[in-house]
């Protein structure tokens, strides 16, 4: 199995220690962050794709490729590109750059994002959410998939007898899909042969159970090769020397940002206690010493069967150094029980 660690690149104030992270910071931590998880043995680097004041990134493939220059074998993929409110070809053409300053580990994890932001900055209509992803999807596989294209879409400009470079190092540019729970994405991306990343950011785990089961059943009524199949569980993760120390510095940062996204849709602020029953053996959140982390990455490998488990550890704005001790004990302590 392999492990990653995923970032949405959050910046702003910790409620507890008033320690403000700015962009430009925000930018220097995430190469700081890639290349410890490196060194500690992790195998992927994720960068979130957002146009909001609270996140410092919104063009992953450029951050990766900072980061590129700075490490030799971690992989490197979005997490996600939004790729409803971007033009594949140039999602293509930046992370085929990506994958030539790596020298073969860029990936493309493409979502729908569970924002909306990018949809009038961009000029989409947000009634358009579905078919433009379905569209610039199919758009972006025949792109990796063919050097000369001819395409016509009703979302999408028309090629004609175009070829689209640079070309990748890998032959096809891996492209992920990335989802947060909706059966016909799981489906479209089993039909497409394409591997699968699922965020758990509510709820238990084993509520996830069934879609994993309907992606590997569409995957071998679509005449799939099982042994090719891929796919990833994604959770809100953060490790300390114990569970007490994980709990109370990760709590003030993560309730913040759940809060002030809940007040966005209308839920009410988040409560101590729902946190704590997140990170209860049978909860979403894997907060706490290596070894419950550990154990809570074992439960859900067995009830999945995942091939990459990836943590999302800096959600609001953890203390820096908590986070890169946290990354440290991820690579030093809990992977190496999967070896």
């Amino acid at each position: 199995m392999q492990f990653g660690l995923f970032t949405f690149g959050d910046i702003g104030t910790n409620p507890s220690t008033n320690e403000t992270i700015t962009a430009q910071q925000r930018m220097n931590y995430l190469i700081e962050e890639a290349v410890l998880a490196e060194q500690v043995g992790v195998d992927v680097f994720g960068i979130g794709e957002h146009h909001r004041p609270d996140y410092a990134v919104s063009s992953p493939a450029t951050v990766l490729a900072a980061i590129a220059a700075r490490t030799s074998t971690i992989r490197l993929t979005s997490a996600v590109t939004v790729l409803s409110s971007e033009d594949p070809v140039r999602v293509f053409q930046q992370f085929a750059t990506v994958d030539l300053l790596s020298n073969g580990r860029a990936e493309i994890m493409a979502g729908r994002g569970s924002f909306i932001e990018s949809f009038p900055l961009f000029g989409y209509d947000l009634d358009d959410y579905d078919v433009l992803f379905e569209e610039k999807l199919e758009m972006l596989l025949r792109l990796r998939n063919s050097v000369i294209v001819n395409w016509e879409g009703k979302h999408t400009q028309r090629i004609s007898q175009r070829g689209v470079f640079p070309r990748p190092v890998q032959q096809p540019l891996p492209v992920w899909i990335a989802v947060g729970g909706t059966p016909a994405s799981v489906v479209r991306a089993a039909q497409n042969g394409l591997p699968l990343a699922i965020a758990i950011i509510g709820g238990q785990p084993a509520h996830f159970v069934p879609l994993v089961n309907l992606y590997k059943e569409t995957w071998t009524k679509s005449g799939h090769d099982a042994a090719q199949m891929e796919f990833a569980i994604n959770g809100h993760s953060f490790i300390a020397e114990t569970s007490q120390a994980a709990r109370d510095t990760f709590w003030p940062a993560y309730a913040a940002v759940m809060t002030r996204i809940g007040r966005e849709r209308g839920w009410p602020p988040m409560t101590r206690a729902q946190f704590d029953a997140g990170c209860a053996p049978s909860g979403h959140l894997l907060v706490g010493s290596p070894q419950e982390v550990a154990d809570k990455i074992a439960y859900q490998r067995e009830i999945f069967g995942c091939t990459r488990f990836a943590a999302q550890m800096s959600i609001g704005a953890v203390p820096q150094q908590a986070l890169m001790k946290s990354i440290e004990l991820y690579g030093t302590q809990v992977i190496p029980q999967f070896a």
